[in-house]
Protein backbone atom coordinates (compact mmCIF):
# COMPACT_ATOMS: atom_id res chain seq x y z
CA UNK A 1 0.00 0.00 0.00
CA UNK A 2 1.57 3.35 -1.22
CA UNK A 3 1.98 6.15 1.42
CA UNK A 4 -0.81 8.42 -0.67
CA UNK A 5 -3.56 5.49 -0.71
CA UNK A 6 -2.81 5.06 3.56
CA UNK A 7 -3.29 9.01 3.68
CA UNK A 8 -6.46 9.07 2.04
CA UNK A 9 -7.69 5.79 3.71
CA UNK A 10 -6.75 7.85 7.15
CA UNK A 11 -8.36 10.64 6.16
CA UNK A 12 -11.71 8.92 4.92
CA UNK A 13 -11.38 6.77 8.32
CA UNK A 14 -11.23 10.28 9.98
CA UNK A 15 -14.68 11.89 8.22
CA UNK A 16 -16.57 9.17 8.59
CA UNK A 17 -16.01 9.33 12.55
CA UNK A 18 -16.69 13.07 12.43
CA UNK A 19 -20.16 12.02 10.82
CA UNK A 20 -20.79 9.33 13.13
CA UNK A 21 -20.52 11.63 16.09
CA UNK A 22 -22.13 14.69 14.68
CA UNK A 23 -25.43 11.91 13.59
CA UNK A 24 -25.02 10.87 17.23
CA UNK A 25 -24.95 14.07 18.95
CA UNK A 26 -28.09 14.90 16.41
CA UNK A 27 -29.73 11.94 17.10
CA UNK A 28 -29.38 12.62 21.04
CA UNK A 29 -30.47 16.03 21.03
CA UNK A 30 -33.68 14.68 18.63
CA UNK A 31 -34.46 12.01 20.90
CA UNK A 32 -34.23 14.61 23.72
CA UNK A 33 -36.60 17.16 21.79
CA UNK A 34 -39.08 14.64 21.78
CA UNK A 35 -38.84 13.28 25.09
CA UNK A 36 -39.18 9.68 24.50
CA UNK A 37 -38.15 8.81 28.07
CA UNK A 38 -40.21 7.54 30.87
CA UNK A 39 -39.23 9.87 34.11
CA UNK A 40 -39.41 9.67 37.96
CA UNK A 41 -38.45 10.92 41.19
CA UNK A 42 -35.04 8.63 41.87
CA UNK A 43 -32.95 9.00 44.64
CA UNK A 44 -29.29 9.89 43.31
CA UNK A 45 -30.48 11.66 40.39
CA UNK A 46 -30.31 15.22 39.74
CA UNK A 47 -33.51 16.23 37.75
CA UNK A 48 -33.41 19.40 35.75
CA UNK A 49 -34.70 21.31 32.62
CA UNK A 50 -32.95 20.73 29.76
CA UNK A 51 -32.47 24.11 27.48
CA UNK A 52 -32.20 21.88 24.11
CA UNK A 53 -35.98 22.88 24.24
CA UNK A 54 -37.00 22.78 27.82
CA UNK A 55 -38.00 19.21 28.73
CA UNK A 56 -37.53 17.85 32.26
CA UNK A 57 -34.59 15.47 32.18
CA UNK A 58 -33.19 13.23 34.80
CA UNK A 59 -29.39 12.76 34.96
CA UNK A 60 -27.91 9.50 36.96
CA UNK A 61 -23.99 9.59 36.53
CA UNK A 62 -23.63 9.92 32.48
CA UNK A 63 -27.24 8.66 31.94
CA UNK A 64 -29.83 11.05 30.90
CA UNK A 65 -33.27 10.75 30.85
CA UNK A 66 -35.64 13.02 29.32
CA UNK A 67 -39.21 13.20 29.98
CA UNK A 68 -41.85 14.65 27.66
CA UNK A 69 -42.99 17.64 30.25
CA UNK A 70 -41.70 21.16 28.95
CA UNK A 71 -40.90 23.43 32.17
CA UNK A 72 -39.93 27.16 32.22
CA UNK A 73 -38.07 25.95 36.09
CA UNK A 74 -38.34 22.55 37.50
CA UNK A 75 -37.58 21.63 41.23
CA UNK A 76 -38.30 18.30 43.28
CA UNK A 77 -37.83 16.77 46.24
CA UNK A 78 -39.79 14.08 48.77
CA UNK A 79 -41.62 12.77 46.10
CA UNK A 80 -43.34 15.75 44.88
CA UNK A 81 -42.06 17.64 41.52
CA UNK A 82 -42.98 21.57 40.64
CA UNK A 83 -43.43 22.67 37.02
CA UNK A 84 -43.59 26.34 35.92
CA UNK A 85 -44.85 26.39 32.54
CA UNK A 86 -46.60 28.10 29.72
CA UNK A 87 -50.44 27.64 29.82
CA UNK A 88 -51.32 26.94 26.51
CA UNK A 89 -50.18 29.98 24.98
CA UNK A 90 -47.94 32.64 24.83
CA UNK A 91 -48.76 34.88 27.37
CA UNK A 92 -49.79 32.69 30.41
CA UNK A 93 -48.26 30.18 33.06
CA UNK A 94 -48.94 28.06 35.29
CA UNK A 95 -47.72 26.26 38.34
CA UNK A 96 -48.05 22.21 37.98
CA UNK A 97 -47.80 20.42 41.09
CA UNK A 98 -46.07 17.09 40.35
CA UNK A 99 -45.99 13.19 41.43
CA UNK A 100 -43.14 11.06 42.02
CA UNK A 101 -43.81 10.02 37.99
CA UNK A 102 -43.83 13.62 37.20
CA UNK A 103 -47.71 13.34 36.67
CA UNK A 104 -49.41 16.78 37.02
CA UNK A 105 -51.24 16.47 40.39
CA UNK A 106 -52.66 20.43 40.24
CA UNK A 107 -52.71 23.24 38.63
CA UNK A 108 -52.50 26.74 39.98
CA UNK A 109 -52.75 29.73 37.50
CA UNK A 110 -49.79 31.98 37.87
CA UNK A 111 -50.03 35.74 37.25
CA UNK A 112 -46.68 36.69 36.08
CA UNK A 113 -43.33 35.43 34.26
CA UNK A 114 -41.88 31.95 36.12
CA UNK A 115 -38.40 33.09 37.83
CA UNK A 116 -37.59 30.44 40.33
CA UNK A 117 -38.98 27.18 42.21
CA UNK A 118 -38.31 25.20 45.13
CA UNK A 119 -40.37 22.35 46.96
CA UNK A 120 -39.28 21.19 50.76
CA UNK A 121 -37.25 18.34 51.52
CA UNK A 122 -40.23 16.73 52.98
CA UNK A 123 -42.76 16.94 49.72
CA UNK A 124 -45.44 18.49 51.26
CA UNK A 125 -44.59 22.12 50.81
CA UNK A 126 -44.31 24.36 47.65
CA UNK A 127 -42.97 27.26 46.36
CA UNK A 128 -42.31 29.79 43.89
CA UNK A 129 -41.63 33.27 42.08
CA UNK A 130 -42.65 35.08 39.35
CA UNK A 131 -42.15 38.72 37.54
CA UNK A 132 -44.50 40.64 37.40
CA UNK A 133 -45.21 44.29 36.13
CA UNK A 134 -47.47 47.23 37.12
CA UNK A 135 -46.81 48.34 40.55
CA UNK A 136 -46.89 51.87 40.29
CA UNK A 137 -44.10 52.56 43.08
CA UNK A 138 -41.93 50.94 40.41
CA UNK A 139 -42.26 52.92 37.40
CA UNK A 140 -43.39 49.87 35.06
CA UNK A 141 -40.75 47.97 35.71
CA UNK A 142 -40.37 44.26 36.88
CA UNK A 143 -41.32 43.03 40.25
CA UNK A 144 -41.68 39.61 41.83
CA UNK A 145 -44.23 37.87 44.07
CA UNK A 146 -43.35 34.69 45.84
CA UNK A 147 -46.22 32.11 47.00
CA UNK A 148 -46.63 29.10 49.02
CA UNK A 149 -48.58 26.07 48.34
CA UNK A 150 -49.19 23.12 51.65
CA UNK A 151 -50.01 20.40 49.52
CA UNK A 152 -51.28 18.86 52.56
CA UNK A 153 -53.36 21.82 54.38
CA UNK A 154 -54.50 23.07 50.89
CA UNK A 155 -53.57 26.30 52.28
CA UNK A 156 -52.56 28.59 49.39
CA UNK A 157 -50.51 31.90 50.03
CA UNK A 158 -51.12 33.79 46.89
CA UNK A 159 -47.96 36.06 47.48
CA UNK A 160 -45.65 36.86 50.79
CA UNK A 161 -46.35 40.88 50.79
CA UNK A 162 -49.62 39.84 52.65
CA UNK A 163 -47.03 38.60 55.61
CA UNK A 164 -46.39 40.81 58.30
CA UNK A 165 -43.32 42.04 58.18
CA UNK A 166 -39.86 42.69 60.95
CA UNK A 167 -37.33 44.75 60.00
CA UNK A 168 -34.40 45.23 62.09
CA UNK A 169 -36.75 44.46 64.95
CA UNK A 170 -39.37 46.59 64.43
CA UNK A 171 -42.84 46.10 62.93
CA UNK A 172 -42.81 47.25 59.13
CA UNK A 173 -45.02 48.13 55.70
CA UNK A 174 -44.15 49.72 52.63
CA UNK A 175 -45.90 49.75 49.50
CA UNK A 176 -42.03 48.45 47.61
CA UNK A 177 -42.16 45.19 49.47
CA UNK A 178 -40.89 42.51 46.99
CA UNK A 179 -40.49 38.43 47.59
CA UNK A 180 -38.63 35.87 46.30
CA UNK A 181 -36.10 32.66 46.32
CA UNK A 182 -37.70 30.48 48.85
CA UNK A 183 -36.44 27.94 50.20
CA UNK A 184 -37.63 25.53 53.45
CA UNK A 185 -36.69 24.15 56.62
CA UNK A 186 -37.34 20.60 57.87
CA UNK A 187 -40.20 21.64 59.85
CA UNK A 188 -42.16 23.02 56.75
CA UNK A 189 -42.89 25.94 58.67
CA UNK A 190 -39.39 28.04 58.78
CA UNK A 191 -38.50 29.08 55.87
CA UNK A 192 -36.45 31.75 54.20
CA UNK A 193 -36.45 34.05 51.22
CA UNK A 194 -35.32 37.44 49.63
CA UNK A 195 -37.08 40.51 50.45
CA UNK A 196 -36.22 43.45 49.13
CA UNK A 197 -37.92 47.15 50.03
CA UNK A 198 -36.51 51.08 50.00
CA UNK A 199 -33.37 49.70 47.61
CA UNK A 200 -32.36 47.29 50.28
CA UNK A 201 -32.18 43.44 50.01
CA UNK A 202 -32.82 41.08 53.25
CA UNK A 203 -32.68 37.55 53.98
CA UNK A 204 -35.29 36.97 55.94
CA UNK A 205 -37.20 34.33 58.10
CA UNK A 206 -40.62 33.27 57.66
CA UNK A 207 -43.20 31.74 59.87
CA UNK A 208 -45.73 29.97 57.40
CA UNK A 209 -48.18 29.17 60.59
CA UNK A 210 -48.05 32.68 61.70
CA UNK A 211 -47.82 34.72 58.69
CA UNK A 212 -44.61 36.28 59.43
CA UNK A 213 -40.97 36.69 58.21
CA UNK A 214 -38.32 39.06 59.89
CA UNK A 215 -35.11 40.42 58.36
CA UNK A 216 -31.82 38.42 59.19
CA UNK A 217 -28.88 40.53 57.38
CA UNK A 218 -28.85 42.39 53.94
CA UNK A 219 -27.73 41.81 50.95
CA UNK A 220 -28.46 38.32 50.38
CA UNK A 221 -30.77 36.75 47.52
CA UNK A 222 -31.80 33.66 46.35
CA UNK A 223 -31.17 31.55 49.32
CA UNK A 224 -30.83 28.21 49.50
CA UNK A 225 -31.10 25.99 53.31
CA UNK A 226 -28.20 22.72 53.31
CA UNK A 227 -29.75 19.37 53.68
CA UNK A 228 -29.33 19.59 57.41
CA UNK A 229 -30.75 23.17 58.08
CA UNK A 230 -26.91 24.75 59.27
CA UNK A 231 -26.06 26.54 56.34
CA UNK A 232 -27.43 28.67 53.33
CA UNK A 233 -25.97 29.07 50.23
CA UNK A 234 -27.17 32.35 48.22
CA UNK A 235 -26.09 35.13 45.66
CA UNK A 236 -24.54 38.64 47.17
CA UNK A 237 -24.52 41.86 44.67
CA UNK A 238 -21.01 42.44 44.32
CA UNK A 239 -20.51 45.80 46.97
CA UNK A 240 -24.46 45.92 46.74
CA UNK A 241 -24.76 46.95 43.39
CA UNK A 242 -26.60 44.47 40.66
CA UNK A 243 -25.12 46.30 38.23
CA UNK A 244 -21.50 44.75 39.17
CA UNK A 245 -22.83 41.50 38.87
CA UNK A 246 -23.90 38.60 41.77
CA UNK A 247 -20.96 36.20 44.03
CA UNK A 248 -21.88 33.07 45.53
CA UNK A 249 -21.25 32.47 49.29
CA UNK A 250 -22.41 30.47 52.01
CA UNK A 251 -23.51 31.95 55.02
CA UNK A 252 -23.25 29.34 58.25
CA UNK A 253 -26.70 29.75 60.10
CA UNK A 254 -25.31 29.65 63.98
CA UNK A 255 -21.97 31.77 63.71
CA UNK A 256 -23.11 34.38 60.82
CA UNK A 257 -19.52 33.28 58.98
CA UNK A 258 -19.58 33.90 55.32
CA UNK A 259 -17.29 31.52 52.71
CA UNK A 260 -17.35 33.02 49.32
CA UNK A 261 -17.23 30.44 46.67
CA UNK A 262 -14.75 29.62 44.14
CA UNK A 263 -16.43 30.80 41.37
CA UNK A 264 -15.79 34.12 40.75
CA UNK A 265 -18.18 34.82 37.32
CA UNK A 266 -21.55 36.33 38.05
CA UNK A 267 -24.28 33.99 38.89
CA UNK A 268 -27.79 35.28 38.73
CA UNK A 269 -29.38 31.65 39.72
CA UNK A 270 -31.19 30.30 42.99
CA UNK A 271 -28.02 28.03 43.87
CA UNK A 272 -28.89 24.31 45.03
CA UNK A 273 -27.57 21.94 47.25
CA UNK A 274 -26.18 19.01 44.89
CA UNK A 275 -25.09 17.33 48.30
CA UNK A 276 -23.77 18.21 51.66
CA UNK A 277 -20.38 19.28 50.59
CA UNK A 278 -21.42 20.96 46.66
CA UNK A 279 -23.64 23.63 45.20
CA UNK A 280 -25.10 23.39 41.85
CA UNK A 281 -26.16 26.53 39.57
CA UNK A 282 -26.74 27.27 35.93
CA UNK A 283 -24.99 29.73 34.15
CA UNK A 284 -25.62 31.10 30.70
CA UNK A 285 -23.01 30.28 27.94
CA UNK A 286 -25.29 31.99 25.35
CA UNK A 287 -29.10 33.11 23.39
CA UNK A 288 -30.96 30.42 25.00
CA UNK A 289 -28.16 28.29 26.14
CA UNK A 290 -27.31 27.59 29.85
CA UNK A 291 -24.89 24.63 31.64
CA UNK A 292 -25.48 23.57 35.32
CA UNK A 293 -22.63 24.22 36.72
CA UNK A 294 -21.10 22.77 40.81
CA UNK A 295 -18.23 23.81 43.24
CA UNK A 296 -17.28 23.37 46.45
CA UNK A 297 -19.87 24.41 49.19
CA UNK A 298 -16.41 25.11 51.67
CA UNK A 299 -14.86 27.52 49.32
CA UNK A 300 -12.41 25.43 48.04
CA UNK A 301 -11.76 23.72 44.42
CA UNK A 302 -12.70 24.95 41.33
CA UNK A 303 -16.11 24.82 39.25
CA UNK A 304 -16.73 22.29 36.67
CA UNK A 305 -19.55 21.64 34.38
CA UNK A 306 -21.89 19.06 36.19
CA UNK A 307 -24.43 18.71 33.43
CA UNK A 308 -24.18 20.49 30.15
CA UNK A 309 -27.55 21.86 28.07
CA UNK A 310 -29.20 22.43 31.52
CA UNK A 311 -30.15 24.94 34.41
CA UNK A 312 -32.30 24.33 37.26
CA UNK A 313 -30.82 21.71 38.84
CA UNK A 314 -32.63 19.88 41.78
CA UNK A 315 -31.11 16.86 43.71
CA UNK A 316 -33.65 14.05 44.36
CA UNK A 317 -33.21 12.38 48.31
Amino acid sequence: MTTRVRIWLAVGATVVLAAVAVTYVLSVRTREALGTTSVSLQPGEIIARSTVDGHVIAVNGTTRAVSPLSCARVYAAGGTGVCLRQDGDLTTYQLAVLGSDLSVQREIPLVGVPNRARVSASGRMVAWTVFVTGDSYNGGQFSTRAGILDTVGNQLVGTLEDYAVTLDGKPYQAADENFWGVTFAADDNTFYATMSTAGKRYLVQGDFARSTVRTLRDNVECPSLSPDNTRIAYKSAVDADPAKGWRLSVLDLASGAVTPLAETRSVDDQPAWIDAHTIGYGLPRGPGKADVWSVPADGTGTPHVLIPDAESPAAVY
